[in-house]
């Protein structure tokens, strides 16, 4: 029995010591791989196709300063004011399953940086359970400019691409710190799905969501 309850704290303790290691080491240095990106390329090679893997750091400040910007109208509104959890769109969303509603999206850009940097994009309740303890712990190590450089460096942008570089590379030939607004609020129009809609042949459906983020965009204030 001792012999289990010590097997049972060193977990404990190897499980937050090593995950505290990870977003402290994270606050400081670039992301060089997410778990998605090993789970996209066993994909790749399961069906026979040769790897595709485009990804490349730079800093924000590197970046069009419209790309946070873009992304925060179309996924995160209020971004800068929550601390990792948007309570509205979380009570909107319960809301809404509760009045039989199509379900909605109440993921903060925090909580998606924590899961496409420590975790996997399969939903379930063990892994929501850790989204929120990667949440938590990255909103009180990082400060909104570095899960914002973390977010837009490592999230899925295209089929094999992933971060700003490499989508604006890949689908507008310039460097990410060259695209435009429309380019910006074209890209973050496919975010929900970048799988299926492409910001290099964009569809009437996706053209339309640009021009919403770009109405959006005006009310949202860049990092004081």
């Amino acid at each position: 029995m001792k012999k289990i309850q010590k097997l049972i704290q060193w977990i404990v303790l190897s499980f937050f010591g090593s995950t505290i290691f990870f977003v402290i080491l994270y606050r400081f240095v670039p992301v060089p791989v997410t778990p998605l990106m090993f789970i996209r390329c066993a994909q790749q090679v399961g069906r026979g196709e040769k790897i595709r893997l485009k990804h490349h750091w730079v800093p924000l400040d590197e970046m069009s300063k419209y790309l946070p910007v873009a992304v925060m109208a179309s996924e995160d509104q209020r971004f800068l004011q929550h601390h990792g959890f948007d309570v509205v769109e979380i009570q909107n969303a319960v809301e809404e399953r509760m009045a039989g509603k199509r379900r909605r999206g109440g993921s903060t850009i925090s909580q998606q940086t924590a899961k496409n940097v420590f975790l996997w994009p399969t939903s379930s309740w063990v892994r929501k359970g850790l989204e929120a303890y990667f949440t938590a712990l990255i909103e009180l190590c990082w400060s909104k400019q570095r899960i914002m450089e973390v977010y837009l460096n490592s999230i899925e942008m295209g089929d094999g691409i992933y971060g700003a570089e490499a989508v604006a590379q890949q689908h507008f030939g310039r460097p990410a710190e060259k695209l435009t607004r429309a380019n910006c609020a074209l890209i973050a129009a496919t975010l929900p799905n970048p799988l299926k809609y492409s910001s290099k042949n964009p569809s009437r459906y996706m053209l339309k969501r640009q021009t919403a983020i770009m109405r959006q965009m005006k009310h949202i204030d860049l990092f004081k």
